[in-house]
């Protein structure tokens, strides 16, 4: 029976799974973007949120553990540092998958794994004074001061081949 085996197996042994997925996730917490296959993307965002929410607990058992996957002191210090703060605020959602296209050679699915940039803190809109929209539309002007002779024209746009003919003709005279 096959109960309990979460994940996809992308045709590799388990071994090689792990180590692939390590790489990947050390390279884009490097690279904060890295560029691969649908499905290993799928994958990888599973591993890489995990570890910017070890980095958000910011304990030294969290740091132990991160240390265990990532096996890189400084990425895990960035993990720890710059992306806890970037990431502070928000619960989860830290990654996005982008769809490129297909890889030339075997037409695979490819797309792009990127953490989300820094969220800009928006500003509040001003609401608008019921008078001042009163005013502004008092300001622009109304067919009525359009004459008579312009909204009785009525412009056609030309066809192609009328366009050609005046040409010709005008280059004739």
């Amino acid at each position: 029976m096959y109960h309990g085996k979460a994940g996809r197996k992308l045709g590799r042994t388990s071994s090689h799974k792990e180590a692939m997925f390590r790489n990947m996730v050390t390279s884009i917490i490097k690279h904060e973007r890295i560029r691969t296959t649908d499905s290993k993307a799928k994958e990888v965002r599973k591993l890489a949120e995990k570890m910017i929410t070890l980095g958000k607990k910011g304990n030294l058992h969290a740091r132990r553990q991160a240390l265990a996957f990532v096996r890189d002191k400084t990425l895990v210090s960035k993990l720890f540092g710059e992306l806890t703060e970037r990431y502070r605020n928000r619960a989860g959602g830290y990654t996005r998958i982008i769809k490129v296209g297909y890889r030339f050679g075997d037409n695979a699915p490819v797309s792009i794994l990127e953490f989300i940039p820094e969220e800009k803190k928006k500003e509040k809109a001003k609401p608008r004074a019921k008078g001042k929209a009163k005013e502004k539309d008092k300001e622009k002007p109304a067919l009525e001061s359009i004459p008579e002779e312009k909204k009785k024209e009525k412009v056609k746009p030309k066809v192609k081949s009328k366009v050609k003919k005046e040409e010709k003709e005008k280059s004739a005279e």
